[in-house]
C-alpha cells in the first residue's frame, strides 16, 4: 500500500509542523503549509495529496473558499476542515461544498489518524 500524503493547511505554522510530524510518526507522508496560496502551489506540483486538512479561520482566504478551490482543483482529494473556530452552520456548508469531515481542535490524534485513513479509501 502507498503511503498516504497528507497536507497540512493551518495559519498556526507551529502547530501545523508538529502535527506533520506527528503524522509521519505514525507513517505519513505529511507537509505543512500556512495558507491556501501555498496549499494551491503544492497541489499543483508533482506531490499530490489524498487528503487535506484545513483549518477553518485563516487570514486572507479562509478554509471554505480554500475548499472549493480544493475541491474545484481535483474533486478526488478529501478534505476534512480542522478548526478550534467552528460552528456547526460552517460544517454544514463546508459538507455540502464536498468537505468530508469536520473535527474540532484539540482532536485526539487516534481519531484523526483513523478519519484520515478512512478519507484516504473514499
Amino acid at each position: 500500500m502507498d503511503t498516504i500524503k497528507i497536507l497540512i493547511v493551518d495559519d498556526e505554522t507551529e502547530f501545523g509542523s508538529t502535527l506533520a510530524e506527528r503524522l509521519e510518526l505514525r507513517g505519513f507522508a505529511a507537509k505543512a503549509v500556512s495558507g491556501a496560496e501555498e496549499a494551491l502551489t503544492v497541489l499543483t506540483s508533482d506531490w499530490r495529496p489524498q487528503v487535506v486538512l484545513l483549518d477553518l479561520m485563516m487570514p486572507g482566504i479562509d478554509g471554505l473558499t480554500t475548499l472549493d478551490l480544493i475541491k474545484k482543483h481535483d474533486p478526488r482529494i478529501q478534505v476534512i476542515i480542522l478548526t478550534g473556530h467552528g460552528s456547526t452552520e460552517s460544517g454544514i456548508i463546508g459538507m455540502r461544498r464536498g468537505l468530508f469531515d469536520y473535527l474540532m481542535k484539540p482532536v485526539d490524534i487516534g481519531e484523526l489518524v483513523s478519519k484520515i485513513k478512512e478519507a484516504s479509501t473514499v
